[in-house]
């Protein structure tokens, strides 16, 4: 997800922040090889193929993922273990490192964050709304640190606003510039970064003609800013493309109709040495060609609201499209 927005635990996906190198250091100090939580099947002696680690964040739609190319990997002929890492500030090393070999990324996010990390954390955006943009520029970013960016799909996890089924019909709205142009004042439950935030409230504003009169500094997505919504304290929620509980709530997405939000689309990123075969790329290819958004959220929800294992629920998925 784009920088608008910080992940809370299910969205740990850490946004670009000042101070980058520092926190990188005190990761890469207090996070060796040896102490990368490791989990998943395989063999001590690798498969055919050889032994592969799949990295995870520390939110469930990156767990799940990581799950899906384990098992993808593993039906290949390589034995796989999953490290789970709390977010990209430690995995991102560690992929560079060769202590990782794949990991589940989105476009933009890791473009800005790779970005941020070569020129600063003022850096000049290289990520856009347009994916083959933004996934060039990532390459471009990620290749000289021994990273390739295998292709992305049309699965994407962006930053998305929501109202309630109610609000929607009465003023008409299906995209966010019906709500500029209904001229309706709203109240945004949003993280306290929104307020700044180019893609945010000064987003909606600027691309939309949204008024919006104030923050509610609720989080992204969270039980509580969802509530708010519902319960007509708040008109608007920042959230996800992939949030799996808007149905609970009597809430729905207004589509981006402008393109205010980057094109975080889903994509493996491997270590070239380690990872960067074409057995790889035709594995995990298999499930990039067929996941979609919905699916995602999907995904989400039985792991989120269902209270399903992820593993399962990665199962489940690859047999449902005949990939396992």
């Amino acid at each position: 997800m784009n920088e608008a927005a910080d992940r809370n635990p299910r969205r740990a996906r850490a946004l670009l922040a000042a101070g980058a190198a520092a926190v990188l250091a005190a990761s890469l100090t207090a996070c060796g090889g040896d102490s990368l939580e490791k989990e998943g099947g395989g063999s001590a002696d690798g498969g055919s193929k050889g032994e592969l680690v799949v990295g995870s964040a520390g939110f469930t739609e990156s767990q799940v993922m990581a799950e899906l190319y384990s098992k993808l990997l593993t039906k290949a002929g390589y034995s796989t273990s999953i490290s789970k890492l709390k977010n990209r500030e430690l995995y991102e090393p560690a992929l560079e490192k060769g202590e990782i070999d794949v990991v589940p990324e989105y476009a933009a996010t890791l473009a800005e964050f790779l970005n941020a990390k070569e020129k600063g954390p003022k850096a000049k955006p290289v990520a856009s709304n347009d994916v083959d943009e933004t996934v060039a520029a990532l390459e471009k970013l990620a290749k000289p640190r021994g990273l390739e960016v295998l292709p992305a799909g049309k699965a994407v996890d962006q930053n998305a606003f929501a109202v309630t089924e109610d609000f929607a019909k009465k003023h008409k709205l299906k995209t966010l510039s019906d709500l500029g142009k209904s001229g309706e004042k709203v109240k945004l439950a949003a993280s306290d970064e929104c307020e700044e935030r180019p893609f945010c409230r000064p987003g909606l504003e600027k691309t939309y003609d949204i008024d919006v009169t104030g923050i509610d500094p609720k989080g992204v997505g969270t039980t509580q800013a969802k509530e708010a919504v519902k319960d007509g304290t708040d008109q608007l929620v920042l959230t996800t493309t992939t949030d799996a509980t808007l149905e609970d709530f009597g809430l729905v997405l207004l589509e981006d109709d402008k393109g205010l939000q980057n094109a975080d689309n889903v994509l493996p990123v491997v270590n070239a040495k380690k990872a960067g075969g074409e057995k790889v790329s035709a594995a995990l290819d298999k499930l990039t060609k067929v996941l979609t958004t919905e699916d995602l959220a999907d995904l989400n929800r039985k792991v989120d609201a269902e209270r399903q294992k992820p593993k399962d629920v990665a199962e489940e998925y690859l047999k449902s499209k005949d990939l396992l």
